[in-house]
């Protein structure tokens, strides 16, 4: 397992933002100043899923695996983000 702070730009990893696991890489780091960033920058490999390659970001959380030493390793310690259906239900009861 590899911490979510160690990560370093350039890392390959693997997202399921799209719904299913797709490979990209990371175009920065998520240690920022003094904390970890909730949203991340990545080139998504859209190619996988028979979609358009392209850069944007994801959710701390959408962030699974990252190669390191050759073999894939899970990502851990993401910082928590909220559920957006999840906010605007609790904004619905207010």
């Amino acid at each position: 397992m590899i911490k979510y702070k160690d990560l370093k730009k350039g890392d390959m990893i693997r997202s399921v933002q799209l719904g299913k696991p797709i490979s990209g890489k990371l175009l920065e780091s998520p240690k920022q100043g003094r904390g970890l960033k909730k949203t991340i920058l990545i080139f998504t490999n859209g190619e996988d899923m028979g979609l358009h390659a392209e850069s944007g970001s994801i959710y701390a959380h959408q962030l699974t695996e990252v190669v390191r030493n050759g073999s894939w390793h899970q990502v851990t310690g993401q910082p928590k983000t909220q559920d957006q259906d999840a906010m605007l239900a609790q904004l619905a009861t207010q």
